[in-house]
C-alpha cells in the first residue's frame, strides 16, 4: 500500500492571489459565448477522425506485447518468487479474492502507469490544482512523498463553473447554513433528518430546471443505482444509450426489468428497437409492456457529445413511452441559463419525464437529484432506496446548492451566473478549436465542456499525462475499460474558471507534446484544416492569432 500523504504546507499567499489561482480574472469581453443550439435546425452529428491504419496496427501489438510479457513474468514469477504471488492462489482451504487471470489487467497493465492515475491533490480544485509530489518505489502500488506539492493548470476536474472555492459567495452561504442547522442534517425541528433547508434546496432545483417538484439524495451514483427498482419492473422494458453511464446500467440490472440498447445517439436504431419491442411484447406471453423507458443521457462524458433530445423527445411522444435523462455532467454546463440539455436545445423540460442530475460538478457540491411531475415525485419519496436508506444531505451541502443555483439563475449577485456561463461556453469552443487546427483527434459536440483527445497507443498515456504534469498541466488519461481498447484519450475538463491565456498556454504545451511523442493524426475532416482536403498543420502562433473569432462561428466541422 502507499505510504501516508504528508500534511500539506500552509499557503502564505494574500486572500486576492488565493482567489485568482481558484477562479481567474475575465480578461477581455470577447472571450464570451453563449452555448445554445439553433432552434429547429437538426443536431449535427460529431465527425470522428480516424487516424492511418499503422495507429491502429501499432495499438493492438503493443497491446498485445503487453499481455505476453505480463504472462511471461506471472509463469517465471510463481516459480522463482512464490511469495509475491500468494495472493493469487488458494491459502488453507481458502480461495484467494481473485484469480491470476481476473487480476491480470491491474497487475500487469494499470499498475505499470498507476502514477498517472488518481493523483492526490490538496486545497480548492478551482483554476490551478495542487497535486502531492511522490516518487515511486520499486514496488509498483508504493509511493514515497516529499511533502511538497505541484500547482497546476486544472483540466482535470469537473468543477465547471467554478463555484468549489474556498472563499466567495457560495462558501459564505454554506458556512451560515452550518451556523444555523449545524453539520448533520437533523433538527430538533425533524426527528427524521429532514429540514426546511432541505424542502428550500428541492423547490428551487425543481424551478430551476421547470418540473413540478424533485428529490435530493446524498449519493450522485446512488441517484441512478436505486432509482429504477423504483419505476420498473420484470414487466417492464428499458431502452438504454449503449454508452449510458454505468450507474443507470446498473440500476436497470437491479431493476429486474427487461432491457435493450440501442446504438449510441442513433435514432434510425432507437426507433426500430420501439417499433418492434412494441410490436412484439413480452418474451413468450407477447404481452404488451407495463411500461417503456427511454435512458439516456443529456452529455456523455467520455465522449464528449450530446443526445439528440428533440428526436429522442418525437420518438417517446409518438410512440406513447416515457423519458429518463441523465444531466450529471450537461446541468449548469450547457444553454443559456445554464439549464441543461433542454435548455440548450430550447426543448419544454416538462416533455421530460424524469430528469436526473448530480452536484458534484457545475455545482461544487454533493449528492443528486431526481425532477419531474409531483404525482410520481411523491411516489419516490416513499419507495426510492437511496431516498429512504441513505443519509440525509449535510446543511453546509445545502447551502452550497442553493446559493450556486441561485447564482446561475441571476437571483443572487445578477450578472455572475451569466458570466461564468458564457466563458465555460468560450472556453469549451476556444480549447476544442485549437487543438483540431494543430492536428489532434477529438472527439465530441463544440459546445462541450468534456473534451477527449486520442491517444491510441498504451504507451503514450503515461507520455502524455506526465509531460503535461512536467509543465504544470493536470490531466486524466482514460482506457480501457472505460474506453474500447484502441481509444485511450485524455480527457479535458473545461471550467469558466480557466483564462483565455491559460488555454492558450494549454494549447502551446499540448502543440510541444504532440509533436514529441507524435500525435497528430487528424486528416483535417473535423473541421482543423487551412485548406480544404489538406491535413492541417496551423502553426500555434496561427492558432491563437485566429481562433477567437472562428471558436465563435456556427461549427467548424
Amino acid at each position: 500500500m502507499s505510504t501516508k500523504i504528508p500534511t500539506a504546507a500552509k499557503d502564505t499567499r494574500s486572500e486576492e492571489e488565493q482567489a485568482e489561482l481558484e477562479y481567474g480574472r475575465l480578461t477581455s469581453k470577447d472571450y464570451l459565448y453563449v452555448s445554445e443550439h439553433p432552434v429547429g435546425e437538426p443536431l449535427p452529428t460529431p465527425i470522428e477522425d480516424e487516424p492511418p491504419y499503422i495507429i491502429y496496427i501499432t495499438t493492438y501489438i503493443s497491446y498485445l506485447l503487453l499481455i505476453l510479457i505480463g504472462h511471461i513474468r506471472d509463469f517465471f514469477g510463481k516459480i522463482f518468487k512464490p511469495r509475491d504471488y500468494a495472493h493469487l492462489v488458494e491459502k488453507d482451504g481458502y480461495g484467494p479474492w481473485y484469480d491470476g487471470f481476473e487480476s491480470f489487467y491491474v497487475r500487469r497493465l494499470k499498475l505499470r502507469i498507476d502514477d498517472c492515475f488518481a493523483r492526490p491533490i490538496h486545497g480548492a480544485p478551482g483554476r490551478y490544482i495542487k497535486c502531492f509530489n511522490r516518487d515511486r518505489t520499486v514496488v509498483y502500488d508504493e509511493y514515497t512523498y516529499p511533502g511538497t506539492s505541484t500547482e497546476c493548470l486544472n483540466l482535470s476536474s469537473y468543477n465547471y463553473l467554478g463555484f468549489a472555492q474556498s472563499k466567495g459567495l457560495c462558501t459564505d452561504h454554506a458556512l451560515k447554513a452550518v451556523e444555523d442547522y449545524g453539520t448533520s442534517g437533523c433538527s430538533p425541528r425533524s426527528l427524521s433528518g429532514t429540514t426546511d433547508l432541505h424542502k428550500e434546496c428541492e423547490r428551487v432545483i425543481a424551478d430551476f430546471v421547470y418540473q413540478e417538484d424533485a428529490i435530493i439524495v446524498s449519493q450522485g451514483y446512488g441517484t441512478n443505482a436505486n432509482l429504477f427498482a423504483s419505476l420498473a419492473d420484470a414487466n417492464s422494458l428499458i431502452i438504454s444509450d449503449e454508452l449510458n453511464h454505468a450507474s443507470i446500467r446498473f440500476g436497470i440490472r437491479l431493476s429486474g426489468a427487461s432491457v435493450k440498447v440501442f446504438k449510441h445517439n442513433d435514432m434510425r436504431d432507437l426507433e426500430k428497437l420501439l417499433r418492434n419491442s412494441i410490436a412484439q411484447g413480452q418474451p413468450r406471453t407477447h404481452r404488451a409492456w407495463k411500461k417503456i423507458i427511454i435512458a439516456v443521457e443529456g452529455l456523455y462524458s467520455m465522449e464528449g457529445n450530446m443526445c439528440n433530445l428533440p428526436q429522442i423527445v418525437e420518438l417517446k411522444e409518438k410512440y406513447k413511452c416515457y423519458l429518463f435523462v441523465d444531466e450529471a455532467h450537461s446541468i449548469g454546463a450547457l444553454g443559456p441559463e445554464g439549464r441543461g440539455i433542454c435548455d440548450y436545445f430550447s426543448v419544454d423540460s416538462r416533455r421530460i419525464d424524469l430528469l436526473m442530475g448530480t452536484f458534484t460538478k457545475s455545482f461544487g457540491a454533493t449528492g443528486g437529484y431526481i425532477a419531474g411531475p409531483k404525482a410520481l415525485i411523491n411516489k419516490l419519496r416513499i419507495n426510492y432506496i437511496t431516498n429512504n436508506y441513505s443519509e440525509c444531505v449535510p446543511p453546509p451541502v445545502l447551502g452550497q446548492i442553493i446559493s450556486s443555483l441561485s447564482v446561475i439563475d441571476g437571483s443572487l449577485n445578477p450578472g455572475e451566473g451569466s458570466e461564468r456561463l458564457k466563458r465555460i461556453a468560450f472556453n469549451s469552443r476556444y480549447l476544442r478549436l485549437g487543438l483540431k487546427k494543430l492536428g489532434f483527434i477529438v472527439y465530441g459536440a463544440d459546445d462541450s465542456p468534456v473534451i477527449p483527445l486520442l491517444l491510441f497507443l498504451p504507451g503514450k498515456m503515461p507520455a502524455v499525462s506526465r509531460f503535461l504534469y512536467s509543465m504544470n498541466i493536470a490531466v486524466v488519461v482514460v482506457s480501457y475499460p472505460a474506453t474500447p481498447l484502441s481509444s485511450a484519450r485524455v480527457r479535458l475538463c473545461v471550467s469558466s474558471a480557466l483564462t483565455k491565456e491559460d488555454l492558450d498556454y494549454v494549447l502551446t504545451k499540448f502543440n510541444e507534446v504532440g509533436d514529441m511523442v507524435y500525435l497528430k493524426f487528424s486528416s483535417g475532416i473535423a473541421g482543423g484544416s487551412k485548406i480544404p482536403g489538406q491535413p492541417p498543420r496551423w502553426s500555434i502562433e496561427d492558432v491563437i492569432a485566429t481562433n477567437v473569432e472562428d471558436c465563435k462561428m456556427a461549427s467548424m466541422a
